[in-house]
């Protein structure tokens, strides 16, 4: 038992002493030993931030529509440049001597002993020049980014642009530091965390002018850059790159939907630009010159447009009356021009032909009778009430509502209710004060995106998808939001008659969108012509009607669901049908049958004159 205890008095002594050896060694090193003390004041830890490339970004088909190209940006460690021939240095690197002195300056005054940089976004033919001759001026050294290029040069407004970070940015996420690269719109900001992977780091020692002396603990903290997860879109860029061409000398848009997913198929502004304008080192000059263009080729008119949908909105009236139980499919009202004006046509004898003869005054009555049901003896409440119930049927068609997309906007349609009115028109407001919202008019706005979804809608006989980009993330799942089915007011039994008179639409004689017949393919569609007003110099001038068409194809099973919209261009089956008849049979069949119908499109200048609208 003694020596039991002894042994336990021995290993309590030894680890007693070995921490004090420790720290005496330490207090020795750092405060006695001169040597050590002029090593700790010479040489220093530091690192360098490797970049990681970005994600690769996909088709559908797996065809890539975003991928990297490296280019170089060149450092100088201020105290490392010494005697710098600095004639020769702009020589070699392409720029001004003021602009030389400003970017060293700058670096100085960050840190003598810190990278900072000079030149960027030197592309490799340029920097091939640069690299064999960087040796002879110390201090400056390259290092390698990778920037982003679109091959296929389309889509600008589905992918979007990068550019750097701003102090707003590094301040509200830490992973950004000055002079790093972030999404700024689309595809690019939506799944930027994904796309832009993580930064590796290289630690090394430096003395106390700034050389480096070695790596630091034999590079164990180092880490390596990972690139950014690789992502699949929805979008066709067949398609897409179709659309874009059908819509050159047009403004408007284009966004087709597969209906059984809500995948989006295409995704067209008009007019549109070479995304890769919006990369390197001339990206501030061409961004300034697409931002002064007066067509506005920045704006995505598919999303950040909201127009009046005009006669397609017909449809959506048709089934809420059949749902409300104010009419059935064969409902019939007098074409009675005293209530809006119309075209010449048969009454129509029920909802199938009040949808294809697109007949105006059928819909004020039907709208009558879904706000007017006599819920209340007065008749101004009694519209309040009725126009609230029908606000709320139509924002169950995705309308006037987020509708999710995967997609940055603020835009959505306008559904106006009791409320909107009363603010308004300060409570002075009865059925025939707002009777144009049943074709469509008035205060009823859309927007693109929420017309092919409307058609969509329909296709599926009253259900939907939210409309989204994102097919596949690497390693990761698609959000379940995107999976599941979204259902309207009104019930499947319902949408046939509507169906059947979007079909006649195309396919019969008198229909209002005979253009949009494809021989092979069963298309339903439904025209659309909307005022259009416009002020210019502080006078209101009443221009060319905007043409619209929305679409689903073929008529069971359906693929493709569209919508065209086409600013200042007349009635809608002129112009937005038959390219909404070129994207479906271009979708479905990959291939044209009627050339002279394409050629007709592409030959077609539609862009407005506004001078010689302003002179007449």
């Amino acid at each position: 038992m003694r020596n039991t205890d002894s042994r336990k008095y021995v290993i309590a002594l030894i680890f007693a002493i070995i921490p004090l050896i420790f720290i005496v060694r330490l207090f020795y090193m750092q405060v006695v030993d001169d040597q050590w003390k002029e090593r700790a004041a010479t040489i220093s830890e530091n690192k360098i931030l490797t970049y990681p490339a970005r994600g690769i970004v996909y088709d559908r088909n797996g065809e890539k529509i975003i991928s990297n190209e490296v280019y170089y940006d060149i450092h100088v460690i201020p105290r490392q440049a010494k005697n710098t021939d600095s004639v020769a240095l702009v020589e070699l690197l392409g720029i001004t001597m003021e602009n030389y002195s400003a970017k060293m300056a700058q670096a100085i005054d960050y840190s003598s002993k810190k990278p900072s940089e000079i030149v960027r976004q030197i592309p490799p033919n340029e920097f091939a020049q640069i690299a064999p001759e960087l040796y002879k001026y110390p201090g400056f050294f390259e290092v390698a980014r990778t920037l982003r290029v679109y091959p296929k040069k389309i889509a600008a407004h589905v992918l979007g642009y990068m550019n750097e970070a701003s102090p707003a940015d590094i301040e509200k996420d830490p992973y950004y530091k000055p002079g790093d690269y972030i999404g700024r719109t689309g595809i690019e900001r939506m799944y930027e965390e994904q796309l832009r992977g993580q930064r590796g780091v290289k630690y090394y020692l430096q003395d106390a002018i700034g050389m480096q002396t070695g790596e630091y603990e034999n590079g164990d903290y180092d880490t390596t850059a990972r690139q950014g997860k690789n992502i699949t879109l929805s979008i066709d860029w067949e398609l897409q790159e179709y659309g874009e061409k059908l819509m050159q000398n047009k403004l408007g848009s284009i966004v087709a939907i597969e209906p059984s997913t809500g995948e989006i198929l295409a995704m067209v502004s008009a007019p549109t630009y070479d995304p890769n304008l919006l990369v390197g080192r001339h990206l501030g000059v061409n961004y300034g010159r697409l931002q002064e263009d007066t067509l506005l080729p920045l704006q995505n008119r598919s999303i950040n447009s909201a127009y009046m949908p005009g006669s397609i909105f017909k449809t959506v009236m048709a089934l809420i009356g059949m749902q409300e139980g104010v009419i059935t499919e064969n409902s019939s009202f007098p074409c009675n021009k005293s209530l809006l004006g119309c075209h010449n046509h048969p009454t129509a004898q029920g909802v199938s032909d009040g949808v294809k003869m697109s007949c105006n005054p059928y819909f004020v009555q039907l709208a009558r009778r879904i706000i007017q049901q006599r819920k209340d003896p007065s008749v101004f409440k009694d519209a309040a009430i009725g126009l609230d119930i029908w606000a709320e049927y139509v924002r169950s068609f995705g309308i006037g509502v987020d509708l999710k997309t995967d997609f940055p906007t603020n835009v959505h349609g306008n559904v106006p209710d009791t409320d909107y009115y009363n603010e308004r028109l300060n409570f002075r407001w009865a059925f025939s004060t707002i009777q144009s919202i049943a074709i469509g008019q008035g205060e009823v706005l859309i927007t693109p995106m929420e017309m092919a979804n409307l058609a969509a809608i329909i296709s599926n006989r009253g259900h939907y998808y939210y409309p989204h980009f994102i097919k596949d993330i690497e390693g990761s799942e698609v959000p379940e939001m995107y999976l599941t089915p979204n259902y309207t007011m009104v019930d499947s039994q319902y949408f046939e008659p509507v169906v059947d008179g979007m079909w006649r639409v195309v396919h019969e004689s008198g229909g209002t969108a005979r253009r949009a017949r494809i021989d092979s393919i069963a298309v339903c569609g439904k025209t659309g012509t909307v005022e259009n007003f416009k002020k210019i110099n502080g006078k209101v001038y009443q221009l060319t009607d905007h043409s619209n068409f929305m679409a689903f194809a073929p008529r069971e099973n359906p693929q493709i669901a569209i919508s065209v919209f086409i600013e200042n261009t007349g009635f809608g089956g002129t112009w937005s049908a038959p390219v909404a008849a070129l994207m479906i049979e271009k979708y479905i069949n990959r291939t044209i049958a009627d050339t002279a119908k394409e050629n007709r499109i592409f030959n077609a200048n539609l862009i407005p004159d506004i001078d010689d609208i302003i002179r007449k």
